[in-house]
């Protein structure tokens, strides 16, 4: 019971550095799997190489947008996780919510006595 307490009062809590890695990672193998295939279909579509020079090429093209939009998606995670705009109103929201309940406890204390 305690740490739904703890978890509903954390809302602002930032993620941590290992969380927006893990994060940044699971993303870019779907979206450089997404490249790839989108490089794939464009140089076979668009060119005159062989199978396997437009295999290299996408892959090539893969490897490199993999490495350095990860690296940008994580500079970006780390901007927002700073930014509190869009953080504020739930921790405001479940502050009210406790203290209704808490001031509706005390008079219905002061009620029975």
């Amino acid at each position: 019971m305690v740490n739904n307490k703890k978890s509903k009062l954390n809302v602002g809590i930032k993620d941590s550095p290992g969380r927006s890695i893990a994060k940044a990672i699971s993303w870019r193998f779907i979206a450089t799997a997404t490249t790839f295939l989108i490089s794939f279909i464009v140089f076979h579509q668009y060119t005159e190489k062989t199978f396997s020079e437009n295999m290299q090429n996408a892959g090539l093209i893969a490897f490199v947008e993999f490495f350095a939009k990860i690296l940008f998606y994580y500079f970006h995670e780390r901007l927002w996780t700073n930014i509190q705009w869009g953080k504020y109103w739930r921790r405001t929201l479940i502050g009210r919510h406790l203290w209704k309940r808490k001031y509706r406890n005390m008079h219905k204390k002061e009620q029975l006595q």
